[in-house]
């Protein structure tokens, strides 16, 4: 009887993007998205999208996002099948309705615990405060249906469009290249790292880390999906609360 849990970088049927090319259309993408971000930015007028507001930040967001959805379609298409289900591995099943609880007990746990050495030594630079302060001021600056936009994009949108680009082009490439949970290491750094948050780069490494297992384990993005969503919509709620 074949297992029911299928290492994501040893299924056939997913797109074969070799590492390096991976990083590449990684690289090209991103720095097209970054360009076509800012350009949306600046047409705001504002230098920074939690004062432009969340309008402007869904704009921000889908020009960063188009291109790389737009590169990864064309690797499907030379690698793989050029569908998205069957090359990125995102389809869903009752069974990754366990990302809830994995992604809400590591916003609520693992990322606190984490922090808790780093603050008692740091207690400054890791305060809650500072450590929630981007979150803090998207959130403030949104209002009646700015709300619905900015839970739009980091509830649903980031979430799905991280874990195909992360896990399903880069941790699919890497996993394949090296050994498995290297390859997940690997591609949480670099998840981490990308957001330029110095203060948030350990929490966000250990979420890369979290969301690469499931991927790992599961041979899908699904849970991965579900526990991104948990684990961004917990912290949009602990925002609210301040």
């Amino acid at each position: 009887m074949p297992s029911p849990i299928t290492p994501l970088r040893l299924d056939a049927d997913r797109a074969q993007v070799p590492v390096t090319q991976a990083a590449l259309i990684w690289l090209g993408a991103w720095m097209i998205g970054q360009l076509c971000a800012a350009a949306v930015g600046a047409a705001s007028g504002h230098t920074t999208v939690s004062e432009a507001g969340p309008g402007w930040l869904f704009g921000v967001a889908v020009a960063a996002w188009i291109p790389m959805l737009v590169a990864m379609g064309g690797a499907g298409r030379k690698w793989g099948s050029g569908s998205f289900v069957a090359d990125w591995g995102l389809s869903f099943k009752p069974v990754d309705l366990w990302g809830v609880p994995v992604g809400v007990i590591t916003q609520l746990v693992i990322v606190p615990l984490l922090y808790w050495p780093l603050r008692a030594i740091w207690p400054d630079t890791f305060s809650t405060d500072k450590i929630q302060e981007r979150a803090q001021d998207l959130y403030d600056s949104a209002s009646g249906a700015g709300i619905a936009l900015l839970v739009l994009v980091v509830v649903f949108g980031a979430p799905l469009v991280e874990e195909l680009v992360y896990r399903g082009l880069l941790q699919g490439a890497f996993t394949r290249r090296f050994h498995d949970w290297f390859g997940v290491a690997v591609v949480a750094l670099w998840f981490a790292v990308i957001h330029f948050q110095p203060i948030e780069t350990p929490g966000l490494f250990v979420v890369g880390m979290v969301l690469g297992a499931c991927a790992l384990l599961t041979g899908r993005l699904g849970m991965g999906i579900v526990a991104h969503v948990a684990f961004n919509a917990t912290g949009l709620v602990l925002v609210a609360m301040a």
